[in-house]
C-alpha cells in the first residue's frame, strides 16, 4: 500500500505530527469507520469519519466519530444554511478526488468548508482518513483542525 497520497502530502506540507497506521480496509463492512477502529484496536469515538455533504447545495466537510450520526440540522447550521444532504458517492469521489472509504479533510482535490465535531477535542490523538481505503493518519484534534482550517462544533 503507498503511504504517500495527497492527504500525506498536505499534512506533511501543514507542519503538523502525524503517524500513518495501516489496516485492512473490508469494502463489504456496514461502517467502514467502525471496522477501521476494530482493525486498529482503537476506540471509536478516536476514529474519525470524513463525510461530504451539501449546504444548500454548496458542498461541505464533515469530520465526527465513527460510532456518530451527523444531525443534518446542526450541519446546515454551522454554515449558515437552511437544508443539509449528504453527497451522492459519485460527487463526492469527484469533488475530492478520493475513492468513498478513502476520503480524507486534507489534501482534497477542491478544499471544501470544513467542520470538525467538537467531541474530537475530547482525546489526546485521533485517526483521520489518509487519502486512501487501509490508511489512517494519527495526530492532535487540535492539529486537524488547524490542518484544515475546520471549524468546531457540535454537528451529532
Amino acid at each position: 500500500m503507498a503511504k504517500t497520497t495527497p492527504a500525506t502530502l498536505a499534512l506533511g506540507k501543514s507542519g503538523v505530527a502525524f503517524t500513518l497506521h495501516t489496516y485492512d480496509y473490508d469494502p463489504d463492512a456496514g461502517r467502514v469507520g467502525l471496522q477501521a477502529a476494530e482493525s486498529l484496536g482503537a476506540d471509536p469515538a478516536r476514529v474519525l469519519k470524513t463525510l461530504m455533504a451539501q449546504v444548500d447545495g454548496k458542498p461541505v466537510c464533515a469530520v465526527l466519530a465513527s460510532d456518530q450520526e451527523v444531525s443534518m440540522k446542526k450541519l446546515a447550521a454551522v454554515f449558515g444554511g437552511k437544508t443539509a444532504a449528504m453527497m451522492k458517492p459519485a460527487d463526492a469521489e469527484r469533488l475530492t478526488g478520493y475513492r468513498v472509504g478513502g476520503v480524507s479533510p486534507f489534501g482534497q482535490k477542491r478544499a471544501v468548508p470544513t467542520v470538525v465535531d467538537e467531541a474530537a477535542l475530547g482525546h489526546d490523538r485521533v485517526f483521520v482518513n489518509g487519502g486512501q481505503r487501509g490508511l489512517q493518519a494519527q495526530l492532535a484534534p487540535s492539529d486537524l483542525i488547524a490542518a484544515t482550517g475546520a471549524k468546531l462544533a457540535s454537528i451529532t
